[in-house]
């Protein structure tokens, strides 16, 4: 085994919140490792925090949220908006 890899316990966990604010639940999607690799997830308020806090999460800014984003577009649409492939 490489050991210049990281284990999977220290592969960063990312989460991208969907729901509005003050929704009773939260819609997120939940990454470990790869940003654009997730999981849509649906928890309340406090269990979100909870799991956030367990999972030691890194909230995604808006420039990573947008590069995941335009990643989807490319791979669903072979292009991405206002660019050709």
């Amino acid at each position: 085994m490489n050991s210049l890899l990281p284990s999977f316990e220290q592969l960063p966990r990312y989460v991208r919140v969907r729901s509005e604010p003050g929704a009773i639940f939260v819609e997120f999607d939940f990454a470990i490792g790869y940003p654009d690799l997730f999981v849509e997830l649906v928890l309340p308020r406090a269990a979100f925090a909870s799991f956030c806090e367990q999972n030691r999460v890194q909230h995604m800014d808006t420039a990573m949220a947008e590069a995941v984003d335009a990643d989807m577009e490319k791979w669903r649409y072979g292009e991405v908006r206002g660019q050709s492939a």
